[in-house]
């Protein structure tokens, strides 16, 4: 009985030793190479594979664009809204922006914007520093549907930046 029970457990350890060697460490998905993405040379340049939608001078990838101020590097909105020509699907989009620095109005009458994306969400771009508004209503929201997870929000005068 000990010379099997010891056999048995011979043939175990064996048998998990030679399984856990065998492991090729394979998700058994087909995977294709990644493209190797050069990141910008500067904090703030983008990296190699990126679409620059605004470059500080032009406004050209935009429809509407052309009714926009750009000033030191700055887009300026005016009253029509701007669109993407080109069309995205899965992304990543870097945005900086910057409430007025004067303050004028409260809750949703002050900077009050949002950054629309593939015609289904608006994530809200709002000056809510010391600016009370309903949760979902405010700057990095999903606009009425989810909160952000906190208010971020710096001074108006100074930029933030959302990355979706």
């Amino acid at each position: 009985m000990v010379q099997r029970f010891a056999s048995l457990t011979a043939t175990v350890v064996a048998f998990s030793i030679s399984a856990s060697s065998a492991q090729e460490w394979k998700s058994g998905v087909e995977w294709q190479e990644p493209p190797v993405v050069t990141p910008g040379e500067t904090n703030n340049a983008p990296p190699s594979d990126a679409t620059v939608l605004f470059d500080g001078t032009s406004l050209e990838a935009w429809e509407g664009g052309d009714k926009w101020l750009i000033q030191d590097g700055v887009a300026i909105p005016r009253q029509t809204q701007i669109v993407s020509k080109q069309h995205f699907g899965d992304m990543q989009l870097h945005v900086e922006w910057s409430a007025p620095t004067e303050i004028r109005g409260e809750g949703q009458g002050r900077g009050n914007s949002g950054i629309f994306l593939m015609n289904l969400y608006e994530v809200q771009v709002l000056d809510s520093y010391e600016n009370k508004t309903y949760f979902d209503g405010q700057a990095a929201s999903i606009y009425k549907q989810t909160p952000p997870m906190a208010n971020a929000m710096r001074k108006p005068g100074e930029w933030n930046y959302y990355d979706i």
